[in-house]
This record gives C-alpha cells, sequence and structure tokens, in this order.
C-alpha cells in the first residue's frame, strides 16, 4: 500500500495512491483510520513528504561498490548522525544551496519509517516494527564538515531532506536497488545487498542506544556515486517499486540588509 500526503486547493490531506488515483484517507495512517470516499487524479494533487518525521537518523559510509568489498566484520560503532525535521521537503520542492557555497552533494537512499516503539530490538524482530520505506536524498554540504569528523552543520540545513513520493508499506528491503540520476545521466545504481550495516543490524543497534518511536525515519546509507552538484541541476533519486524522487537545486536569495 502506498500512503501519501498531499495539497489540493490550499488544503493538506493524507491518501492512499492507487495508479493514477489518490483516495483521501482519515485518520492517522500509522494506527486506524478509513476512506472519506473522496478521490483525485494523482496529477491533480501536489504531493508532500509522505509523512512529518518525529525524528530523522543518518548512517554514513555505508556501502561499497561489490560484494567482494564488504567487510568480513561489521564495524563496532557504526557512524550515525540526526538530521533535523525542519530539513524536511516533498517531491519537485527546490534543495537550496546555502549562501558562502555553490555547490552541495546529493545521496540518494531507501529511507525507513518506524512503525511502533521499538526498544532492545533483536536483529529477527526488526521488521515487525517497520511500517514501510521510502526514498531519500540525504543532501549533505560537506564544506561545513570538521577534520574531527563533525557532520552536523553539513547535514542540517533547510531542504536538505528530501522524503517521498510515497510510503510503500509491501517492500522487501533486501531485494531492491537505490538509484539517482543527476540532469538524465545514472550516477548512483546499488542493490541493498551492498550495505556494510544491513538493515536488522542498522535498527537493532539504534534500538539498543535509543527508543525508537512511531514515525522516526531511518536513512540507510548511500550508494557510490553521489557527487557535487550546482543551482539549476535536477536530482531523480529512484527506487523503482517506490518511485522517483525529483527535486532542483536552487542557489539561496541574498539577504537585503534594511
Amino acid at each position: 500500500m502506498k500512503f501519501i500526503r498531499f495539497t489540493k486547493d490550499s488544503n493538506t490531506y493524507q491518501g492512499v495512491l492507487k495508479e493514477n488515483v489518490v483516495e483521501v484517507i482519515e485518520g492517522y495512517f500509522f494506527g486506524e483510520w478509513n476512506y472519506t470516499g473522496e478521490s483525485f487524479l494523482k496529477n491533480e494533487v501536489q504531493l508532500l513528504a509522505p509523512l512529518e518525521p518525529k525524528h530523522i537518523i543518518g548512517i554514513g559510509a555505508n556501502f561499497v561498490g561489490s560484494k567482494e568489498d564488504l567487510p568480513e566484520t561489521q564495524p563496532e560503532i557504526p557512524v550515525f548522525f540526526f538530521k533535523p525535521t525542519t530539513s524536511v521537503i516533498g517531491p519537485e520542492e527546490e534543495i537550496v544551496i546555502p549562501e558562502a557555497i555553490d555547490q552541495v552533494k546529493f545521496e540518494s537512499e531507501l529511507a525507513i519509517v518506524i512503525g511502533k516503539e521499538a526498544k532492545n530490538l533483536n536483529e529477527e524482530d526488526v521488521l515487525d516494527y517497520i511500517f514501510g520505506y521510502t526514498v531519500a536524498n540525504d543532501v549533505t554540504a560537506p564544506q561545513f564538515f570538521r577534520e574531527d569528523g563533525h557532520w552536523m552543520v553539513g547535514k542540517s540545513f533547510d531542504t536538505f531532506t528530501p522524503l517521498g513520493p510515497v510510503i510503500e508499506t509491501e517492500l522487501d528491503p533486501f531485494n531492491v536497488v537505490v538509484e539517482a540520476r543527476l540532469n538524465g545521466e545514472k550516477k548512483q545504481h546499488s542493490a541493498t545487498e551492498l550495505m556494510i550495516v544491513p538493515i536488522r543490524r542498522m535498527i537493532s543497534y539504534l534500538s539498543n542506544v535509543m527508543t525508537l518511536n512511531k514515525g522516526d525515519v531511518i536513512l540507510t546509507g548511500s550508494p557510490l556515486g553521489a557527487e557535487l552538484v550546482n543551482a539549476g541541476d535536477t536530482i531523480e533519486c529512484e527506487i523503482k517499486e517506490i518511485g522517483v524522487l525529483r527535486n532542483t537545486f536552487t542557489a539561496a536569495k541574498e539577504k537585503i540588509n534594511s
């Protein structure tokens, strides 16, 4: 099932996408909800990020180029980071390159949406706590990274976490390919089996550090091939079973001193 959020005539709705028709729902799609009987054609609505996350947690440097490159042992402490919820935007919204720099980096990713409170999970139980999956673009300004490994600022600017176009609840996350096209040219194309820290291990580890809440979003890492881009470039992040997350980069507007 494909859940979405969207606007129509200045009103915000939740819905279920069925091919080219959006069926409106009421309630909370993590819990109880019902169809209202109202529907729209997909091309009549403006898609938003499919949820307003409670928290956003990413993992760094989590893909290799081939199975032969996978390490024999997993890292004892994976590299995780938080992103602010204010960085979230939806499909077709502009990604703003901050003032004082000319480029940022795209990173196409599979994003996990947690469906119920999770604490101290065993790896074999992880999938029971996942509501669904969406596509993310973990936009990054590496110019703001510090040599000692401080990533927060470079990951946190407004518009730096596009999500969408849907939350897909019926997906095999171990058998999908994460892709990205920059101005129509393929840049990323990797199966999730090339993750260094696999999904079950990732969520289990996090749940043993902190309580994961309903509505948390976990970014699972980006394949090799991400690169710096400029204002005017268009990025399409795609997982075929979920859809295409398309955004254009724009330069920050200069502040006018009053």
